[in-house]
């Protein structure tokens, strides 16, 4: 009968400092792990455990919504719904590479970076694929067809290929200059999600009349908001470990609510632009320009090849960078 014995569990000490997670003092995986060894590692209690379910379960879910829309007769052939297409394929595929992030990171140092830059490379394109969705569906009335509104996803596209750069870029100066990594890091995707929001927040806090599009979506944006926000929050802050070293290092440390407040406000940001999409439809086929094949899956696809040049070039600037001794404690 076949068995398979699972990988072993280190703690912080026995790791290589660029494995180490802030505050998270038990639960890693061997820092050169097999394919398999990681595959099976879903499977037993890791630190990374959780990680990886908060985000592989909602890939099937956002799977399945794309799948229903496609389905649907005509979907394909109405330049209408192309906007939302690009974001629920944007939805599946971030947390997927993700999930394959934080499964297969334990391989090599090297292998750890390229699939970190795997996945802010997909973040990047959420990024995107909402403004592309809020260009279409989440303007308010009296923004639509001004200049920024006409060049609000050629930007989106500039910002897309900005973050990627500066998120991969973040991890060169992780072990030597931590904060700067952070910084970095939080302002290559901070910067984005601000940009693509101008038009919500606009909507949400500072229009007043007839033409703002005030409607019942208005508080599933709301609820987006707040989660997007705690997001942030969570990443920025490593609560609540910080407070208490060891305590979370399986269950509630700030990555794994980091992955379920994102999901859920990916969640409502979803449900709230298939809502606009739905009740502002008469008026923006009436007011808006129709969304067309280049202004949607082919900004998005340009700027995912875009990415892939730049995770490629970053990738191999890693694999070159001359290796420092690491000094490893074993027990």
């Amino acid at each position: 009968m076949l068995t398979w014995k699972l990988p072993r569990i280190l703690n912080v000490h026995q790791v290589p400092k660029v494995f180490h997670e802030d505050s998270i003092i038990c639960g890693y995986r061997s820092p050169s792990s097999s394919a398999t060894a990681c595959v099976l590692s879903l499977f037993q209690m890791t630190n990374e455990t959780l990680n990886i379910w908060t985000h592989l379960i909602p890939t099937w879910y956002f799977l399945w919504r794309i799948l229903a829309l496609l389905s649907s007769p005509g979907s394909l052939h109405d330049p209408f719904l192309w906007p939302l297409l690009v974001y629920l394929m944007s939805c599946c595929i971030y947390p997927l590479m993700s999930t394959c992030a934080h499964t297969f990171s334990v391989m090599s140092t090297q292998a750890r970076h390229i699939c970190f830059f795997l996945d802010y490379g997909a973040l990047s394109l959420y990024s995107l694929g909402s403004a592309i969705a809020y260009s279409a569906y989440v303007f308010p009335d009296r923004w639509v067809n001004s200049t920024f509104h006409l060049w609000f996803v050629s930007w989106a596209v500039c910002n897309t290929v900005i973050s990627t750069a500066l998120s991969c870029y973040s991890r060169f100066p992780e072990q030597n200059g931590p904060r700067l990594s952070k910084v970095l890091r939080i302002t290559a995707f901070a910067y984005p999600y601000l940009f693509d929001s101008i038009p919500l927040f606009y909507r949400l806090f500072f229009c007043s009349g007839n033409d703002c599009a005030h409607n019942a979506t208005l508080t599933m944006h709301i609820w987006h908001s707040i989660f997007a926000f705690l997001t942030g929050f969570l990443f920025a802050t490593h609560l609540p470990e910080r407070l208490a070293p060891g305590r979370f290092d399986y269950v509630g440390h700030s990555h794994q609510l980091f992955h379920v407040f994102g999901i859920m406000g990916t969640y409502f940001q979803m449900e709230a632009l298939i809502m606009d999409m739905n009740q502002r439809e008469k008026w923006l086929l009436d007011h808006s320009f129709m969304p067309s094949l280049s202004g949607t899956l082919g900004a998005w696809c340009s700027a995912m090849l875009i990415s892939l040049l730049l995770i490629a070039a970053f990738s191999w600037a890693m694999y070159w960078k001359p290796k420092e001794p690491e000094k490893r404690k074993t027990f």
